[in-house]
């Protein structure tokens, strides 16, 4: 009878110890499993952390004019130092942000009453400014230039007829000197822009001016309705919504503009020669070319750079 209730103890115990082995086997095994599962999300979390990226572009010598008005009604403008802080700026933010998923500057116009003189349409465009803050400093085609941006048209609408509606995404703009201006009795320092260049149905588009009389004389040379505009030329290239790169380079009677790196347009002859006599200055950004209501249309710079 003893030696009965010991085997009774012993399988007791047995069984005791075997229930209590795979209790702890099956505890380890879901801590095993909850901190696989707790590492597999710490990795998905990192893996969707968004990485932020911001434009290489320096504003220090460029300033904008925005598709809104200031307190004296005429089209709001941020110049250096103050533009190297416009994401902050609350007048700037619904027409000049960082989309910092692509690294890009958005600028962004539509029609309003923000425009500039001799203009009916709106812009939210960057000037150059050789000397920050100031407008009298520019440069001569004999002193060159060159300007380089990569761009993309993030979005844009279309007109009654279904098409996109265009703007000019870069520019060279003249300018008279005070002495020019006063030559020929004008009251301001504005000269026709030697280049537009446009977003135009998915296509980039140049424009330049020629001369009506090649023969004309020095002061004749500064009046604007001695120029007039030539046919333009397309690229052959169909940039639509896609990244692209624009160079514009200018040296002494000489423009010449490359898309992509790998197609040219060169304008050498006496319309650019003689196009000497003007200061100039560069533009970039978002000149949208439509009054239409509704219309709008937003341009992501990604790359600016400017040299003399």
């Amino acid at each position: 009878m003893e030696y009965f209730r010991k085997e009774i103890l012993s399988l007791v115990l047995i069984a005791i110890l075997s229930v209590n082995a795979t209790v702890q086997g099956q505890n380890s095994s879901v801590t095993d499993s909850d901190a696989k599962v707790e590492t597999k999300k710490k990795k998905n979390k990192k893996k969707k952390k968004k990485k932020y990226k911001l434009p290489d572009i320096d504003l220090s010598h460029w300033k904008v004019t925005l598709p809104v008005t200031n307190e004296k009604g005429k089209p709001y403008e941020i110049s250096p130092p103050e533009i190297l802080d416009f994401a902050s700026n609350e007048v700037a933010k619904p027409y000049m942000y960082i989309d910092s998923t692509r690294g890009a500057i958005v600028f962004h116009a539509m029609p309003t009453s923000s425009t500039t003189r001799n203009t009916k349409y709106s812009r939210s465009e960057l000037r150059e400014q050789m000397v920050p803050g100031e407008n009298n400093v520019n440069w001569t085609f004999k002193q060159g230039g060159n300007l380089k941006g990569t761009l993309a048209m993030d979005e844009t609408t279309r007109d009654s007829e279904g098409k996109y509606h265009r703007t000019i995404i870069m520019q060279i703009h003249g300018r008279l000197t005070n002495e020019q201006r006063d030559l020929i009795g004008e009251d301001d320092n504005n000269a026709p822009p030697i280049l537009k260049i446009y977003w135009d149905k998915g296509k980039v588009r140049v424009k330049t001016k020629v001369l009506k009389n090649p023969s004309a004389s020095y002061e004749e040379l500064l009046h604007e309705d001695a120029w007039d505009d030539d046919e333009g030329f397309n690229f052959t290239q169909e940039v639509g919504f896609r990244k692209f790169t624009l160079e514009v380079q200018v040296s002494d009677g000489k423009m010449v503009i490359i898309l992509n790196g790998n197609e040219y347009k060169v304008y050498e002859s006496i319309h650019m020669k003689k196009w000497g006599v003007f200061e100039n200055y560069f533009k970039a950004g978002n000149y949208f070319q439509s009054r239409d209501e509704g219309a709008y249309s937003k341009i992501r710079y990604y790359k600016l750079e400017v040299s003399h």
